[in-house]
């Protein structure tokens, strides 16, 4: 599968679909080491250079790196700044704005590309997707459609099946000239990730890299997928990392450089059909 390096994101709008993975919860060093070992192939020949590029999240839990990500204010490369942004709510006095950014005046990204005629759907995974209770329902409404059931979320050892059929499914029927914008927060990364690896109690990051393996075998369908309908503008990140253990931390929404580091990768993958 060839890609190539983005042109300035604002020429892409209206003429590529686009696609946002999250990866909840993965950590960078456990993606770094799963694609070393050879564990996640179809990540491997799809990102660039074939490796993940280490970057700073801009949250430490998944409600405030995505009210984040919107907004454009994706993981940040994690040398020297300041980095421009791909795209950016419009404020005075940004310093991560350039030429080649998609700037809109919506308060965020969503929003702005449902103005430009896309279609926003989103696959919902954790717990701030899955529209059971007030805060449930704050990110999944900003989108046009909004799906979640037990099955695309944490407890189930399939999720990411699933939710792969789920997007599918969404975009099935729609015509091919009309632009979408496809989120999907992958569940399956998230504690428990125990379940992957047999005769696990604790999740840990040979469990997490278990669930990444897992996940890779089911990514290629939908890819294939939509590369029949149009070039795709794919951004895949984690949207924090987690402890298993580390100085004593457990968990995340706390600072740790493994809750921090994050891997990211954003590519332009040619329509196949």
């Amino acid at each position: 599968m060839t890609q190539s390096r983005l042109p300035p994101i604002h020429s892409l709008i209206g003429h590529c679909d686009i696609l946002m993975i999250t990866l909840d919860t993965l950590r960078f060093d456990v993606a770094d080491a799963a694609l070393r070992a050879g564990r996640t192939p179809f990540l491997r020949q799809i990102l660039p250079d074939g490796r993940w590029e280490q970057r700073h999240t801009p949250g430490s839990f998944t409600y405030a790196a995505h009210h984040a990500f919107f907004a454009g204010f994706l993981p940040t490369p994690a040398t020297p700044g300041p980095h421009a942004r791909l795209f950016a709510a419009e404020f005075p006095g940004s310093e991560t704005t350039s030429s080649d950014t998609f700037v809109f005046q919506e308060p965020d990204l969503v929003t702005a590309l449902a103005h430009r005629a896309y279609r926003t759907i989103c696959i919902g995974g954790v717990g701030f997707f899955n529209q059971r209770s007030a805060l449930g329902r704050v990110l999944p409404n900003l989108f046009h459609e909004a799906y979640w059931t037990e099955q695309l979320g944490v407890t189930c050892r399939e999720s990411t099946q699933y939710q792969v059929s789920a997007a599918i499914s969404a975009i099935d029927g729609r015509p091919t000239a009309e632009r979408v914008f496809l989120f999907l927060n992958v569940s399956a990364l998230h504690q428990p990730n125990c379940m992957y690896v047999e005769g696990a109690h604790h999740d840990s990051p040979q469990t997490q890299s278990a669930a990444l393996s897992y996940v890779d075998s089911k990514l290629s369908r939908l890819f294939h997928h939509l590369q029949l309908r149009a070039p795709l503008l794919c951004i895949i990140c984690s949207d924090h990392g987690t402890a298993y253990g580390e100085d004593g931390f457990t968990g995340h929404r706390l600072s740790h450089p493994v809750v921090w580091t994050v891997p990211y990768a954003e590519m332009l993958l040619p329509k196949t059909g």
